[in-house]
């Protein structure tokens, strides 16, 4: 199996080289500058849970050659940021032969029609990784807990032989694979979770635990959730109640520091997904006739940060 990986930071450096680490035929598609970095310091992974790793890996910056010529993959990794989809699909374009599967790792659940849309459903693999790491400005990719999960399946639920071999290889590394027999409830799931503690650490520019130790933060975290998890009922993907219990949980909890990416994607002036996420939920929200008050104003707040950033031209 020949897997493309999209990018080698955080995501798709830890996944992709991982895979590489354990002898899968994997190729890195990356910018000029992450090439340079791979080259002269080949791929750095600093894991203090599941080992370090320096690993010389396959990288390109465009799939050169003619139709023809060019390399076929079986898989292509997408690991860009929602707001980068586009430019993705444009990078990977000339690497998808007649049966390449797409398999995006991003947040949310736009993507998914976007990609079907152009590709059909049997061109499309759902996924969806749990880890927390970080690219450093050397390039080194570290992991910063125990994380190390991805799940993934058959848009239709069925268990393909591609995802059956996708899987073996990962049971070849550190990384806790499971294929999923129902991925589109599974992408849902972790959208109520991001979109309620996305909206509400941006909102309140403050972790899980701060909110908390308000007199009505966990009450508010509450309401916002359970609006998320009346949208994602009426679309079809009721969470099931281990996981609305696990959250009533978190939003209770004083002590923790848990936060959204995004929340440190706005404090270190970065680019966010307020549409893919907040603005996809908002859309729902009201395509359902429901209350839209919370997530009018959680996606206005995000909004607003981008128009400010967008002004003063960042990057």
């Amino acid at each position: 199996m020949k897997i493309l990986v999209l990018g080698a930071g955080a995501i798709g450096g830890y996944y992709g080289g991982r895979l590489a680490e354990a002898g899968a035929d994997v190729t890195f598609l990356v910018r000029p500058r992450r090439l340079e970095q791979l080259q002269r310091d080949g791929l750095v992974i600093e894991s203090p849970a599941f080992g370090d790793a320096k690993l010389n890996v396959a990288a390109v910056t465009t799939i050169a050659g003619t139709n023809g010529d060019r390399p076929q993959y079986d898989i292509v990794l997408l690991t860009s940021k929602a707001y980068d989809l586009e430019s993705a699909l444009d990078a990977v374009r000339p690497a998808l032969g007649a049966r390449t599967a797409i398999l995006p790792l991003l947040n949310g659940y736009a993507h998914i029609d976007r990609l079907t849309g152009e590709f059909g459903e049997k061109r499309v693999i759902g996924g969806l990784a749990k880890i927390q790491a970080t690219l450093s400005p050397e390039g080194v990719v570290r992991q910063l807990n125990d994380w190390r999960y991805i799940t993934f399946g058959e848009l239709d639920g069925h268990e393909s032989t591609r995802v059956t071999e996708l899987k073996r290889l990962f049971d070849a590394t550190p990384i806790l694979a499971t294929v999923s027999q129902n991925i589109r409830h599974d992408l849902w799931t972790k959208l109520v979770h991001l979109s309620t503690v996305a909206g509400m650490t941006c909102l309140m520019r403050g972790s899980v635990g701060e909110i908390a130790r308000t007199p009505e933060g966990t009450e508010l975290m509450n309401a916002f959730f359970d609006r998320n998890v009346e949208i994602a009922t009426r679309a079809g993907f009721a969470p099931k109640p281990g996981f609305v219990a696990e959250f009533r949980t978190l939003f209770a909890d004083r002590d923790t520091a848990y936060s959204a990416s995004m929340a440190r994607d706005i404090e270190r002036g970065g680019p966010i997904e307020a549409d893919h996420i907040l603005g996809f939920m908002l859309e729902r929200c009201r395509a359902f006739g429901l209350d839209d008050a919370l997530h009018m104003v959680a996606h206005t707040h995000c909004k607003t940060y981008e128009a400010r950033r967008a002004a003063n031209r960042l990057p």
